[in-house]
């Protein structure tokens, strides 16, 4: 070959096509499924103060100033809130974490913690 024919070859790329592949379809069995919600409820009860509501649901669910005043008002007013929707495990880490809280210091009357159950949460 020639010194001309070499460098015109050597700049001449090849032409590629590609097929692309079929896709595979996800077997339903093997779908991702999101993890059913729950309900962190917390009771009224006449044995911890506002100040002790409102500090826990900041410092657990981390709930800024007014929302936590706002849901310790309804829980107050209607004897319950839900205070934080998760998934189950979460759900029930956040009761017992309501619940190793314990007795409010602010009142001698407090014999132990708030009353805190978890319940699914209804879904669309």
């Amino acid at each position: 070959m020639s010194d001309a024919q070499e460098s015109e070859s050597a700049l001449v790329e090849p032409i590629v096509t590609t097929e692309s592949a079929p896709r595979a379809r996800t077997d339903p069995e093997t779908r991702t499924r999101r993890q059913p919600p729950y309900n962190v409820v917390i009771l009224n009860d006449e044995e911890h103060t506002d100040v002790y509501v409102i500090d826990l649901l900041m410092k657990l669910f981390g709930h800024p100033f007014a929302t936590a005043h706002e849901l310790t008002w309804r829980i107050h007013t209607t004897g319950r809130a839900v205070v934080y929707t998760t998934h189950k495990e979460k759900a029930e880490l956040k009761r017992e974490q309501v619940l190793a809280c314990g007795r409010d210091p602010r009142l001698e009357i407090s014999k132990g913690p708030l009353g805190c159950y978890i319940e699914p949460a209804p879904t669309d």
